[in-house]
């Protein structure tokens, strides 16, 4: 480790800003290596305080203070700060750095992407391009200026509008850009390249024209189509749900292949992940068009919820992604499937962000300390700062959030804020005291809500005690109590919804409604309750919790057929086979009663799949992640559990083969179609593919390859290959190769080739993705190829990550520590598999520890690393 801990940053020590900067004229003279960055500034002192400027890997040429060079004694300069101690009250301050984008492997500030200029500024990347103070309250007035050798990068992009241009001596040209907002720094964005521009125009509801742009790399120009559609849907669904219109006369989205997270926000001037932005039918997933639907939405959002209104300081980074995952949530619901979108959203949730809340990354939604920011842009943040979001949503209605969230832009426009000035928002509208609700923003972990029934058949009455908890997590060892909306309904023996009547109302009460559990013990009591009913708690997943309520196998079942609630009649059968995995690894007797229940009821769902959502019947039909399946169980074994879930499919493959196999044949489409319905056949299908092929019949197997070879669609193709790869047989090797010498010219669809391959849970994986590191479709320094590979593998495959021996550990600390120099914050990203640790045996500790301290021991670990693995060392 290095010689001194790096710093930790406090919410407590807040301070506003000592310097405000009225404009920010800035001048990029491009050049691979030697970028010469000029940032003029108008400079106003808010307090009598010396001028601290962030900067790193800079070289400073020069200094000027209203013209006028600055001594060197006069400032005072290190590897992260410019102190400059004597300025007048108002006054100009030139500085002129030299930077090298080609050398910058860690894709944060400025740097080349295929031969292309791009930035990514978020959270503190401006700092690698000028002394700035690189801080989110700091907002001004941009004004960029690019010159650039116009054969190579004949296109020059930035923020706002382009206001001017032309030519230059030695085959050089320039253009300038203002952004008309005042914003951080963070949003800064600029691109030069050799890019295709497909273009299309969307007139806003005041009528206003708007010119819409996405950027990219010649080849993938025919690759833009449902990007272009799905930016205009969104804009179109903000206005009409929001009320929010675009604010400038241009928007443009450019796709990078080198980028560190999904995409980026700049006012103006989206930078992508081209994973995000790129499809056509044979080369990108239907998971794919959703995730680019949903990414271009979010981004576009972000012009309101994160741009117009943006943070404070890092510690409020939910203020926007919070909401915004919120609101592209809403998006794609409503352009999909409401229960499938948010079956969804929930697995991944509880399967991914739980585990974070449980472990020693456990943090607050509003972090209250961090070491390296860019460690905080978390499943908590995001996706559990989304179900905060949403469950105000759930407390004030739809037509009340609606008014507090046009307070909220209204109050708050051109503002950096906090979630206290959202939240308020909401308050003010809707006349609502949330002052406990917001102990969501400041207490980590995932509560617990136990839940006991009692029915009185002579007075009718139905009683519920709601009991909540929340483990201790680092830092907060008490947690006092959460508010909690919970939606409920009851069920009758014919499955009728009954109404839900409180002791004490005098008027019928509603078949669905929303109760406040405010305590750490509270009992609701209804009335006129006919017969003994069946419950149906958290209907749409109304609260982040963990749920415990005795249900009966024959509930479950009830549920899974009855429940008005789509959300609930698929969480049954989530509970009912996690109860059944969980006797089968225990050799528990009631396993063989609680099988035949799973079992008719799966059989069933197939039976019925004609009356039902497609997409529905396929999420009902899989059973729980592996992942989400470890958190029953303790201490895991996820070898175990892996084998005990194929097994089970196994089980049911056998006992409905005939189902399965007439549904599949059933469900062939002529013609590839990207709505609902298409959808949801295809998933279907190949649900009853993936089941099919665990039996591993020859004739299964060669089903599974004419499907993979004669498939029109990309999605096809990746659901019989991905049973091939399940499967120890020749046919998996021959479709590898055919497929990798049909793509290898595609890169985002090799990504697919190697994740498959990293994900298989055959034995010998983790040997097949050391060689593949060699191969010549992956590349250590690009994010992508990364993620698909040592990401998928130690995320992805637990009964390979896990085995016995360790290496899958040594494995992942050996691909830190060489990202660590090139990478930091892919690298510290990786490590989350690696600081769970407790939640595994004893050997298992002992080995994942060792790594963790291995890391630590190393020379010149970033902060990024330093602090994900000094965290999940501790106690």
């Amino acid at each position: 480790m290095t010689e001194q801990s790096p710093q930790t940053i406090y919410l407590k020590d807040y301070q506003a800003p000592a310097y405000a900067v009225e404009s920010l004229d800035l001048h990029f003279d491009l050049h691979d290596s030697e970028t010469v960055v000029t940032a003029t500034q108008r400079l106003k002192q808010l307090r009598p305080e010396a001028l601290v400027l962030n900067g790193e890997a800079l070289q400073l040429l020069s200094i000027k203070i209203d013209g006028e060079p600055l001594a060197e004694d006069d400032y005072q300069v290190d590897d992260e700060l410019l102190t400059i101690a004597r300025l007048p009250a108002s006054c100009t301050l030139e500085i002129q750095t030299r930077i090298d984008p080609a050398a910058n492997t860690t894709l944060d500030g400025l740097y080349l992407s295929s031969g292309n200029f791009c930035t990514q500024c978020e959270a503190e990347g401006f700092r690698r391009m000028t002394y700035y103070q690189d801080r989110p309250d700091v907002m001004t007035l941009f004004t960029t200026t690019l010159v650039a050798d116009k054969a190579r990068y004949p296109v020059l992009l930035s923020n706002g509008n382009r206001v001017d241009g032309g030519e230059l001596d030695n085959g050089r040209h320039w253009a300038r850009w203002e952004d008309p907002h005042k914003k951080p720094c963070y949003l800064f964005a600029l691109v030069a390249g050799d890019l295709q521009c497909v273009e299309d125009r969307f007139t806003t509801l005041s009528g206003r024209d708007v010119t819409l742009r996405i950027y990219v790399e010649a080849h993938n120009v025919d690759k833009c189509e449902h990007a272009m559609a799905s930016l205009k849907r969104a804009m179109s669904w903000d206005e009409t749900v929001y009320g929010r219109e675009y604010d400038l006369d241009i928007y443009m989205i450019v796709a990078v292949d080198d980028f560190n997270m999904g995409a980026m926000e700049n006012k103006g001037l989206n930078v992508f992940n081209s994973k995000f932005i790129l499809a056509r039918p044979d080369t990108a997933t239907d998971t794919d068009y959703a995730q680019i639907e949903g990414v271009v939405a979010h981004e576009y959002f972000h012009n309101w919820s994160g741009n117009r209104v943006t943070c404070r300081d890092w510690f409020q980074l939910s203020l926007k992604e919070g909401f915004t995952v919120f609101r592209d949530q809403s998006f794609s619901a409503d352009m999909f499937s409401h229960a499938a979108k948010r079956i969804e959203d929930v697995n991944m949730l509880r399967s991914a962000q739980f585990i974070e809340d449980s472990g020693p990354m456990s943090h607050p939604v509003r972090p209250d300390a961090y070491v390296e920011i860019n460690n905080f842009y978390t499943l908590t943040v995001y996706e559990k700062g989304a179900e905060v979001v949403r469950m105000i949503h759930t407390l004030v209605g739809a037509d009340g959030f609606r008014r507090g969230s046009d307070l909220y832009f209204q109050r708050h426009d051109g503002q950096a804020v906090t979630c206290d000035d959202f939240v308020k928002a909401m308050e003010d509208a809707n006349s609502i005291d949330l002052t406990q609700f917001k102990r969501w923003y400041s207490q980590s972990g995932t509560p617990q809500v136990a839940i006991s029934t009692a029915y009185d058949a002579a007075t009718q009455r139905y009683h519920v005690t709601f009991e909540q908890s929340c483990p201790p997590t680092p830092g907060q060892p008490v947690k006092a109590p959460f508010h909690i909306p919970v939606a409920m309904g009851l069920l009758d023996g014919q499955g009728r919804a009954v109404p839900l009547t409180l002791s004490g109302e005098t008027e019928t009460g509603p078949l669905h409604r929303v109760l406040d559990l405010t305590e750490a013990s509270q009992s609701f009591t209804f009335i006129d309750v006919a017969a003994q009913p069946t419950p149906s708690f958290f209907r749409h997943f109304s609260a982040p919790v963990k749920i415990d309520y005795d249900y009966s196998d024959a509930a479950l079942a009830f549920l899974m057929a009855h429940d008005d609630d789509e959300f609930n009649r698929w969480d049954a059968g989530q509970r009912l086979a996690i109860r059944l995995l969980g006797q089968q690894l225990t050799g528990s007797d009631e396993a063989a009663a609680t099988l035949q229940h799973f079992s008719d009821a799966f059989g069933q769902l197939l039976a019925n799949n004609s009356e039902l959502d497609h997409n529905l019947v396929a999420e009902a039909l899989r059973l729980p992640k592996e992942s989400y399946l470890s958190e029953f169980f303790s201490p895991a074994d996820p070898v175990a559990i892996h084998q005990a879930r194929r097994q089970l499919m196994k089980t049911l493959a056998q006992r409905h083969q005939s189902a399965l196999q007439t549904l599949y044949e059933a469900l062939v489409q002529a013609d590839y179609r990207i709505d609902a319905a298409a959808i949801g056949k295809r998933a279907l299908r190949n649900v009853c593919l993936a089941y099919l092929v665990t039996l591993e019949s020859q004739t299964v197997i060669d089903c599974a390859y004419q499907q993979f070879e004669q498939a029109s669609n990309m999605t096809d193709v990746m659901a019989a290959l991905a049973s091939l790869v399940s499967v120890d047989c020749p046919e998996r090797h021959q479709a590898l190769a055919a497929f990798y010498e049909q793509w290898k010219g595609e890169t985002l669809v090799v990504d697919k080739w190697l994740a498959l391959q990293a994900t298989s849970p055959l034995p010998g994986t983790l040997a097949h993705v050391k060689q593949l590191q060699n191969h010549e479709a992956f590349s250590i320094k690009n994010p992508n190829k990364v993620r698909s590979l040592i990401g998928a593998f130690c995320s992805a495959n637990p009964a390979q990550f896990h085995q016995p021996d360790g290496e899958g550990y040594r494995f992942l600390a050996d691909s830190v520590l060489r990202l660590n120099e090139l990478n930091p914050q892919i690298a510290a990203r990786l490590l989350a598999p690696l600081i769970q640790w407790r939640r595994f045996d004893s050997s298992r500790q002992a080995q994942m520890k060792a790594q963790l301290e291995r890391i630590l021991a190393a020379e010149h670990l970033s902060k990024n690393v330093y602090e994900i693995a000094a965290k999940g060392l501790a106690a």
